[in-house]
This record gives C-alpha cells, sequence and structure tokens, in this order.
C-alpha cells in the first residue's frame, strides 16, 4: 500500500525577524493512503467545477481569506456561505491524518540562539517521525511512504533534500535509518501552480493550526474542525507537536 504525505507551512521560518503578530512556524503534513488520496482528488474536482466550471484554480488559505483573485467571488455573501460549508464537510469527512509541527521561535531562540538548527529541519524531522509511528500501527505489509513539499526555492529545496538523505541514512532521535528505509521513503518537490490537491489541503489546514499554538483560546472554528484529524494512538494526540 502506498501512502502519500503532503508538506506546506504556515509563517517564516526565519529566526532574525519575528512578527509579534505572527511568532510561530507550522510545518504541516496529511497523510493518505493512494485509495483515499484519490477519493479526495475526486471531490475536490467536483468541488471547484462547482465554483469555477472546470478552470484551474488552487486552493490558498491566504487568498481566500482575503477573497482575492478567484476567490473574489467570496465577496458575495451567499456564495461565501455555501462555499466554506461544502470545502468544510470535505476536510472534516475525507479520510487522512494531520502530522504537524509548530515553532515558537521566541522560545526557540531564548533556549537554544538564533544561530541554532534551521526550524524548517527541525519540524520536518518530527513529521517524519511521527509519520513512521502512524505507518506503523497500520497492520499491512510492503507499506511504503512519499513525501511530497511545497517548492520554496533552488537553493532552499537543494538543502532540505540534503538534510532529508541525512535523516534517512543516519536516522532521528526516535527512529532508526532501518526503519526509515523499510518504507522506501522518497521525496518530491512540486510548485503551488502544479495544483497537488494534498499540497492544497496541507495549506488550508496549516494556518488554522498556527493561529491556535499562537493562542489557543481564542475561537477559531477552522481548527476546530481539523483537530479532529490530527494522528492519535491510545487516546494520545501525536499529530501535533509544539516546540520547544
Amino acid at each position: 500500500m502506498n501512502y502519500y504525505l503532503f508538506i506546506d507551512e504556515s509563517g517564516d521560518h526565519g529566526l532574525v525577524n519575528i512578527d509579534p503578530n505572527f511568532p510561530v512556524f507550522v510545518l504541516c503534513g496529511v497523510i493518505f493512503s493512494e485509495s483515499d488520496f484519490m477519493d479526495f482528488e475526486k471531490n475536490i474536482l467536483v468541488f471547484k467545477n462547482k465554483y469555477w466550471k472546470g478552470k484551474k484554480v488552487i486552493l490558498h488559505s491566504r487568498n481566500i481569506r482575503k477573497c482575492e483573485f478567484e476567490f473574489s467571488i467570496l465577496l458575495e455573501e451567499s456564495v461565501k456561505r455555501d462555499f466554506y460549508l461544502s470545502l468544510n464537510e470535505i476536510i472534516s469527512q475525507s479520510t487522512y491524518s494531520i502530522i504537524s509541527s509548530a515553532i515558537n521561535k521566541e522560545k526557540h531562540i531564548k533556549t537554544y540562539g538564533k544561530l541554532a538548527q534551521d526550524v524548517y529541519q527541525i519540524a520536518l524531522s518530527i513529521i517524519v517521525e511521527r509519520a513512521i509511528f502512524y505507518l506503523d500501527s497500520i497492520k499491512e505489509d510492503n507499506k511504503k511512504l512519499t513525501i511530497i513539499i511545497e517548492k520554496r526555492g533552488s537553493k532552499e529545496d537543494k538543502e532540505l533534500s540534503i538534510y532529508f538523505q541525512k535523516i534517512i541514512s543516519r536516522g532521528t532521535a526516535y527512529v532508526s535509518s532501518a526503519r526509515l528505509k523499510a518504507y522506501a521513503i522518497g521525496i518530491n518537490f512540486h510548485n503551488k501552480k502544479d495544483d497537488i490537491s494534498g499540497l492544497q489541503l496541507s495549506d488550508l489546514v496549516a494556518y488554522p493550526i498556527a493561529r491556535y499554538v499562537i493562542d489557543p483560546k481564542r475561537a477559531n472554528p477552522a481548527y476546530d474542525i481539523v483537530a479532529e484529524k490530527f494522528y492519535r494512538y491510545g487516546g494520545k494526540v501525536y499529530g501535533l507537536k509544539i516546540f520547544p
């Protein structure tokens, strides 16, 4: 059985200039079995055709919230209400699990300093570890995992690819190299314009998670929907790790 882990981010991973209103970096993964992902893709295609009649549209959290570009249709209240009801239904009823990592950058600097390990790499290590825990819990043989990450830039992608290969060859603090290699893990980078629905879901999910980490007491209806999708094992939530 093939599994796909789609990863996108919310917030800036830099440690030099921290936005006091958004002091976190969230790396969010959504993991599907191949068959469940095919069902999700079909539902997303039907959803998009409902509003854009076959035109290519990338679901992007910021543009949706701002009602920008193709999402200017959401300026009409009745369309907006129907749009969110339909999208929330797909997000809540599709079969997948969320595995995410949130870095509190201010605490990270106080603990490790500004020259500490790249926060993107820390977050990726955590997600990869917990994806292995997730796959271990599924009683199937010959499971394989493909990781799909949105491109950030040639330099950043090259550095991340090198770091990923180090993870595979050396393992992590909690997962050995042998356990990682047993799943024949591969990594692919794609542009946002490639219209990969799994990456779009990860983008949509990442922002409400970030808002929850910043202020867990604030009303956050979008988070309430996605919180049900966090990977759990033995009653404990493993799908959200806040670091440090």
